[in-house]
C-alpha cells in the first residue's frame, strides 16, 4: 500500500463519513489490499477478497462515491481485517 492509499483509507474511516470521496481512490485501495475485481454489467463491481464479496455500482455521471458506499467499503474492509 503507497502514501496515496494510506490517505484514502484514512478518510474512508474518517468521521463523519465524506461521501465526496472520489469512487477511483477506494477502488484503487481495495485492489491495493488484494481484493480481486469481478466487473458486472453496466456499472455493477464486485471486490473478492478470502471468500467474502461486496458488489457495489460505481458513481456516475458524477466521481463522487456517497455516503452509503464509503460506508460499505468501510464495513467490508473491516470484515477482511483491514482498519485506519
Amino acid at each position: 500500500m503507497n502514501s496515496a492509499h494510506r490517505k484514502t483509507l484514512a478518510a474512508l474511516f474518517a468521521e463523519p463519513i465524506n461521501g465526496a470521496l472520489e469512487w477511483r481512490r477506494i477502488e484503487a485501495l481495495l485492489l491495493a489490499v488484494g481484493c480481486k475485481v469481478v466487473e458486472g454489467s453496466r456499472s455493477s463491481v464486485m471486490f473478492e477478497s478470502g471468500g467474502l464479496k461486496v458488489r457495489f455500482n460505481r458513481p456516475h455521471p458524477g466521481k463522487e462515491s456517497l455516503r452509503y458506499r464509503v460506508r460499505d467499503a468501510r464495513t467490508f474492509l473491516m470484515s477482511i481485517g483491514i482498519e485506519a
